[in-house]
């Protein structure tokens, strides 16, 4: 018995299960669900983590360096800032160079939350079932493939 599967009009390059699209797509799918619970005890959203992280390595950034950063959309990324403001995590001014920017600092809660954050990657680590030169080589194989597809754009 043949299947559609069998057939040699169907093209295997065109299965699911050989495109890296859906590879990398449900891997990111399953990673938030994972950082899910982790980040609901510290209040925050995957997103809202991203950005907090940005900060974390380097306080004061506008928000377009936030952007650029993060590969996102300013206009995407000013309602999350908005949120953590309120949260009491960062402060977002105008420069007083050029009204247009507006520069995100973490305040003293956004900095206290990194310690509780800490543990985080360790949690990543174990639920990949890897070992850290593993996700560290795959880590690097991902960005090669970010940095060639951004290159093409």
């Amino acid at each position: 018995m043949t299947t559609e599967r069998d057939t040699p009009d169907n093209c295997e390059q065109l299965l699911l299960d050989n495109q890296a699209c859906f590879a990398l797509h449900s891997t990111s799918l399953l990673m938030t669900k994972v950082y899910k619970p982790l980040l609901q005890a510290l209040g925050l959203t995957y997103p809202q983590y991203l950005a907090m992280m940005v900060l974390w390595e380097r306080d004061g950034l506008t928000v377009g360096e936030i952007s650029t950063r993060l590969l996102t959309d300013p206009g995407s990324l000013t309602p999350l800032l908005k949120r953590l403001e309120v949260e009491g995590l960062l402060s977002r001014t105008r420069s007083r160079e050029d009204e247009r920017v507006v520069i995100v600092e973490l305040t003293e809660q956004g900095r206290a939350l990194r310690e509780k954050a800490r543990s985080i990657p360790q949690c990543i680590l174990g639920a990949s079932g890897m070992t850290v030169e593993r996700l560290n080589k795959l880590q690097a194989e991902l960005q090669v493939l970010r940095d060639n597809l951004q290159n093409s754009l």
